[in-house]
């Protein structure tokens, strides 16, 4: 099969009409209804709307013909005021995908760019058409902006990403090995598929060797000061670690975060960090301030918003693929998360937090509902709300959580995520998520000025009983009625989250 790539003609408009329709139905029909679909391509896909676009000199057209039929096309728009070019469509017949017909088009459009002197090309994806993403970002694209995109009364999330002309994939640059959740292979003598859990601790053994910042990170972690501090009805481990001063004072507020590198960004990584990636969609990083003798971060490729909703089902594979004695955190956008604007979870060995223990006490624990056959419960007498999750089906274990969230959302009055930090362990066969709804991020006191600022800033880690101070003078003075002060003045109140419990449908 011979494939011809041509310029665009004003013959062709009936042909990019039907492409861009079946190409629509085949792909995007599955989560915008066809009515909107068909709005929108009634107003922006009229021949007299092509006509006018093969006219525009910021405009170029590609045609794809193979044994005399046009296949599909691909459509640039050079904005001057960004001075990018896009490629604002790359559609295809669905019977011609699968035949490197895409690549040959977006081979076309990589031409251009350079006649045109121009060394990145960017381009935008709906978050839902996966297939796309992942042929995107196996050509070197990197997907760094989110932005809503509507059509007809739906409206959808869209990634904007580029890629650097000239160069290979960064991505390939960048792995250390991947993790697909394999396991089972016909030869009955093939070697052995390693667990996520021992890739994890060579990558650790293998950065500390090649990567300076993280060998220095860990030999920090040595250094640090630990005490244990006995409060009413459960107890705190404070640790002096100086090596988290960056991330306790990261300012967090949407003008910083909008005007700062992201640094969970594939491309702002540092020279010598290496990654596993995880099951396409997400890298497995050593975290270079360390807080655990293991310690890593679950960054999506993707420069996508910090939610917890959309991916639990991620989070609870991970659970699953970490196994037993492994447990993976969630800080929320807004309650502890250092790059709201990058979905990320961290992951560490399990039996360092105090409240691991203190929760496996029957009597802690009251019942308050089943949700979808998972158990809900709420914990007494640890100085902060506590809610925890359990169950035997991850897909019941995340309608539950998305449930509690809802009914939350319902009784603050809010339409955004609300404020929560989640640890999640896989134990038994069961799946266990461990919730500590918040009402605010940080205490007062670390706003205050001088010697009277204490320099807490409580995330999950923290929530779960190990107190992070960074500074020496905090780790010194601090004490149990100090400690229970701050969880009380940063825990959501238990009668607001007894309502939420009763709101859950």
């Amino acid at each position: 099969m011979g494939i011809v790539i041509r310029p665009w003609q004003k013959g062709d408009l009936e042909a990019l009409r039907k492409i861009t329709w079946q190409s629509w139905i085949s792909t995007y029909s599955s989560f915008i209804p066809e009515s909107d679909l068909r709005s929108y391509f009634d107003i922006h896909y009229t021949e007299a709307s092509l006509f006018s676009r093969l006219d525009d000199p910021s405009m170029q057209g590609f045609i794809a013909e193979t044994d005399d039929h046009i296949a599909g096309y691909a459509r640039l728009f050079f904005n001057r005021d960004e001075n990018r070019l896009y490629v604002s469509s790359l559609y295809l017949l669905p019977q011609f995908q699968g035949q490197d017909i895409g690549m040959r088009l977006l081979e076309a459009a990589e031409g251009y760019a350079a006649e045109r002197l121009v060394d990145e090309l960017w381009i935008g994806v709906m978050v839902k058409n996966r297939q796309a993403l992942v042929f995107y970002r196996k050509v070197g694209f990197q997907f760094v902006r989110e932005e809503p995109f509507t059509m007809g009364k739906t409206t959808v999330s869209h990634l904007i990403g580029y890629k650097k002309l000239g160069r290979s994939p960064f991505i390939n640059q960048k792995i250390y090995t991947t993790f697909d959740g394999g396991g089972n292979h016909p030869e009955p003598h093939a070697e052995r598929v390693k667990s996520l859990p021992e890739l994890c601790l060579e990558l650790l053994s293998e950065q500390k060797k090649a990567w300076q910042d993280l060998r220095e990170g860990y030999e920090l972690l040595k250094d640090v000061k630990e005490r244990d501090l006995p409060c009413k009805g459960f107890s705190v481990r404070l640790q002096y670690n100086p090596g988290r001063i960056k991330s306790s004072m990261a300012e967090v507020g949407e003008k910083n975060v909008r005007e700062r590198r992201c640094f969970l960004c594939l491309d702002h990584l540092p020279e010598g960090q290496k990654e596993i990636l995880y099951r396409s969609d997400y890298l497995i990083l050593c975290n270079p301030m360390p807080v655990f003798s293991s310690h890593f971060t679950v960054s999506h490729l993707d420069h996508r918003r910090q939610a917890i909703a959309e991916h639990i089902d991620t989070f609870l594979q991970l659970m699953a693929d970490f196994g037993s004695g492994w447990t993976v955190l969630y800080n929320g956008p807004t309650c502890g998360a250092s790059a709201p604007d990058h979905l990320h979870f961290q992951a560490a060995p399990s039996g360092q937090m105090p409240i691991e223990k203190e929760i496996r006490g029957e009597k802690r624990l009251t019942l308050m509902t089943q949700v979808y056959g998972i158990l809900l419960y709420q914990v007494r007498d640890l100085g902060r709300e506590v809610i925890i999750l359990e169950g035997d089906e991850p897909m019941a274990v995340g309608s539950a959580l998305k449930g509690f969230l809802k009914a939350l959302k319902k009784v603050l009055l809010i339409d955004e995520e609300p404020m929560v930090n989640i640890a999640g362990f896989y134990k038994e066969r069961k799946w266990h998520l461990v919730i500590f709804p918040r009402r605010k991020h940080r205490p007062d006191a670390f706003f205050r000025k001088g010697d009277d600022r204490v320099v807490v800033s409580p995330g999950v880690i923290d929530m779960e009983g190990v107190l992070i101070t960074p500074v020496e003078k905090d780790f010194e003075r601090l004490d149990a009625a100090s400690v229970e002060d701050l969880y009380k003045e940063v825990s959501l109140e238990g009668e607001t989250v007894q309502r939420a419990i009763a709101a859950i449908v």
